[in-house]
């Protein structure tokens, strides 16, 4: 499989990642079909690849005016072709303009499918062309981030229509490869996957999150000279955080705001979602919320959590 764009997220600092939890899992009753697509250069062929190294039959720069004709097949043919995934991108030009108009025509004769979109930042993507050697391919004469911003707009209606947006930013390939296949391994797609992120709102908002929590109404340890060096995940800190201006009672109420939402994925059937807590660096009180926010979360049934400190250390 070939992309005419880089596909190698960059390696990503020491960020307390924790993706070790062992995912829940349903398998498929009928044929699964996976429309993957994004931004150029955000990893659709690491994508591709972790699909197919797990049993998906995966077809590449499909015309979006086939995606009925495959879908057809796999209906007829379930045993052969239990699982497709197609990646449908801006390779295809004027084709791809299309792209949402197919969508729409699969949804009315009634396929099922799902559409991943793998995104990520403009600085990123930058790096990751100019390491690559290769032009975007949509900058025609003009920079590169000309041809990016044109694909963002052109994609800014299907990303948000997306059912899984997974944003490859602070990934490398093998990061992703193992977020692939946590999302659709041998035994079936994740009923549901969370991941809590701290951060610092200095540092702008993540722009894969679906909900956003600001923790900074609570008393911050900066201001405290023994517990500044320290982080979030000690313990002496996470104590000072959870023991003030009812943090936990703040966390409590969160969750139980969040379990009609996480009931709503599962009827959509959407299985990713990002839980971001922000406090001013994202060293003491985002980190302590989340980690018990993951904590209480877990807790829940068909959910798996895990959680990630995006600006951890950047300080």
């Amino acid at each position: 499989m070939t992309d005419s764009s880089p596909t190698e997220p960059d390696a990503r600092p020491d960020e307390g990642a924790d993706d070790s939890e062992a995912l829940t899992t349903i398998k498929p009753e009928e044929s699964e079909l996976l429309v993957v697509t994004g931004m150029s250069g955000a990893g659709r062929s690491t994508a591709a690849n972790a699909l197919e190294d797990h049993g998906w039959y995966v077809v590449e720069n499909l015309p979006p005016q086939m995606l009925g004709t495959l879908a057809d097949l796999v209906s007829r043919m379930p045993q052969s072709l239990p699982k497709l995934a197609v990646v449908v991108d801006v390779r295809g030009k004027a084709l791809f303009a299309d792209i949402r108009d197919s969508l729409n025509a699969l949804s009315a004769s009634g396929v099922s499918f799902r559409v991943l979109f793998l995104d990520a930042s403009d600085e990123t993507l930058v790096r990751r062309f100019e390491q690559g050697r290769r032009p975007h391919p949509l900058q025609g004469n003009g920079r590169m981030l000309d041809g990016i911003r044109a694909e963002r707009e052109l994609l800014a209606e299907l990303r948000s229509a997306s059912e899984m947006v997974l944003d490859t930013s602070a990934l490398n390939v093998h990061e992703l490869g193992s977020a692939v296949t946590e999302l659709f391994s041998d035994s079936g797609p994740v009923v549901l996957r969370l991941t809590v992120m701290s951060f610092g709102f200095k540092y702008g908002l993540p722009v894969d999150a679906n909900y956003v929590a600001d923790v900074r109404f609570l008393p911050n340890p900066h201001w405290v000279p023994q517990l500044r060096p320290h982080t979030g995940l000690d313990s002496d800190v996470s104590d000072f955080v959870l023991k003030k201006n009812n943090a936990v009672d703040f966390v409590d109420r969160y969750v139980h705001a969040l379990e009609p939402v996480l009931d709503g994925y599962r009827r959509e059937n959407k299985h990713y979602a990002t839980i971001a807590v922000g406090c001013t660096g994202g060293k003491h009180r985002s980190v302590a919320v989340a980690a018990e926010l993951a904590r209480r979360l877990s807790q829940l049934p068909r959910v798996t959590v895990s959680t990630r400190h995006r600006d951890l250390g950047r300080e």
